[in-house]
């Protein structure tokens, strides 16, 4: 696994040993940074369910300011903060211990507002649908928020029936068992 693009193009990335982290292929990532280029500006990503920091570390080196990696398992927080040091630019990261809805709880009391989010959870701990609206009714999503879910099909499908309103989806491709959506806040009016 590898950084696609940007200012850490090429650098090389650690991957968690463990059968309940997978990891997104280059393909994947390729396609799913090609989708969302257009709206990528210089603000704050949460990657809720890190594993090894690579889709985090990867909109960082795309312009991104700052990246908050949240993951709840020792070898993956062990893994991001190799990975984190090897982009020599470790105060754009930072690192959360800490199950996803502590974390957002914690990140809400802080007054953090997110431009990207980005969810990969474990396949069988799929419950992205939730996590954005406890995003939502907390306050941590930044005007236009633009967000990307890895799923598989059950999940995906799960997602399309149960995403809170005020979301527009901007795009749904399917690469292998791998689903992406990517959607955005609405603008409110007004």
């Amino acid at each position: 696994m590898r950084v696609v693009a940007g200012k850490n193009r090429g650098m090389r990335l650690k991957m968690v040993a463990s059968k309940l982290t997978r990891p997104t292929t280059d393909k994947v990532k390729e396609a799913l940074f090609s989708i969302i280029t257009p709206y990528i500006k210089a603000g704050l990503v949460l990657d809720l369910y890190a594993g090894s920091g690579a889709l985090g570390i990867e909109a960082v080196s795309r312009g991104y300011s700052k990246a908050y990696l949240v993951d709840h398992a020792r070898p993956a927080i062990d893994v991001i903060k190799a990975n984190v040091a090897a982009t020599k630019n470790p105060q754009a990261f930072e690192i959360m211990r800490l199950p996803a809805s502590q974390a957002l709880t914690k990140m809400a009391e802080d007054g953090l507002k997110f431009d990207l989010l980005i969810f990969d959870p474990p396949y069988a701990k799929q419950h992205i649908a939730n996590d954005v609206k406890q995003l939502q009714d907390d306050g941590l999503l930044a005007e236009d928020a633009l967000l990307v879910a890895e799923t598989d099909d059950h999940g995906f499908h799960s997602l399309n029936d149960n995403l809170p309103a005020g979301f527009t989806v901007l795009a749904q491709k399917n690469y292998g068992i791998t689903y992406l959506t990517i959607f955005k806040k609405d603008k409110i009016n007004g």
